[in-house]
């Protein structure tokens, strides 16, 4: 049996993705192409966006914390956008985006995302101690709290404001807002780059604090770097599109699976194109394979549900 290196497994995941996308923008586009293409274009580039970030901040996040369970959503990013939307429609009600603009708005939460994720990892990592059972139990804690205060909101507000905030509680590539794509990409890209240079350094960084210091690693500069790097990204992606729980963690181990190394350079990429796969090749087969008129999203969350608790169970078991 001839086993595949890395690159070839690389090659395969990319032409898996290229097929995808190809299949999401041709099926089923009868009539007048130039408006199919030009409507789907819009939502595949939100697609490959959010993959491309929650991919690379959901393995560079397990890099640092030495913890394959570990993303930055199960530590409660995706409540605290929920609770942003509820306080912004709480207290400024729906004609918020009409008065800000909608960049205004989406430059908003990204910055208060990124300013409570920078907040919230130094307070993780401040502390000697980076057990698995503390970082979960501080996601879970600031999960609840970041629910429970918008559930209260939930309960205060208008009706028909509450139906526009339960959009907003789950991710949707329906109605992306086009206009978004241009500043998000530039912010995801920027991150995307500097963390590609530092690929080396995480090889080294999966070793450990103490043998990457002995290595010649600035440990706490390239730390705050990545944490900066991985709240740009997931703040980006959320406030796009919505909140992706699960989609990170089953990524990014399933890249660690079929890549079987941990070099960055491999299981990066490996990450993205699942990604892509997943959300690309996942909506087409729902939308024309099964006919069904919902978001993939619901699917994935499902499926990276249960991944997390299989790692759970057999991390218990050890």
């Amino acid at each position: 049996m001839v086993k595949l290196t890395p690159a070839s497994r690389l090659y395969i995941l990319g032409f898996l993705a290229l097929l995808s996308v190809l299949a999401f923008m041709t099926l089923g586009a009868n009539g007048h192409w130039d408006f199919v293409l030009s409507f789907r274009a819009g939502k595949l580039a939100a697609m490959l966006l959010v993959a491309f970030a929650v991919a690379v901040s959901s393995v560079l996040f397990q890099t640092i914390t030495h913890n394959r369970i570990l993303t930055p959503s199960i530590m409660g990013f995706d409540a605290l956008y929920t609770l942003i939307q509820a306080i912004v429609i709480f207290w400024f009600g729906l004609t918020t985006g009409s008065q800000w603009g909608m960049t205004g708005k989406f430059v908003f939460e990204v910055c208060v995302m990124t300013v409570f994720a920078c907040l919230l990892f130094q307070w993780i990592f401040s502390g000697a101690s980076h057990s698995l059972h503390l970082l979960l139990l501080v996601g879970i804690v600031f999960g609840l709290l970041f629910r429970s205060l918008s559930g209260l909101m939930v309960r205060m507000i208008d009706p028909n404001e509450f139906l526009f905030l339960q959009d907003k509680m789950f991710a949707s590539f329906n109605s992306i807002r086009t206009n978004l794509l241009l500043a998000s990409t530039v912010m995801v890209g920027l991150a995307a780059v500097i963390g590609w240079r530092l690929r080396q350094a995480y090889d080294v960084l999966s070793l450990g604090r103490e043998v990457a210091i002995n290595l010649g690693i600035h440990y706490r500069k390239t730390l705050w770097l990545t944490l900066v790097l991985i709240a740009v990204m997931v703040s980006v992606s959320t406030a796009l599109v919505g909140p992706v729980t699960f989609f990170g963690l089953l990524v990014s181990n399933l890249a660690y699976m079929i890549m079987q190394t941990d070099r960055h350079k491999y299981t990066v990429p490996a990450a993205v194109l699942l990604g892509i796969i997943a959300l690309v090749g996942g909506q087409t087969v729902l939308e024309h394979g099964l006919a069904l008129n919902t978001t993939v999203s619901v699917v994935i969350e499902f499926a990276g549900g249960l991944m997390f608790i299989a790692l759970i169970v057999r991390k218990g078991q050890r």
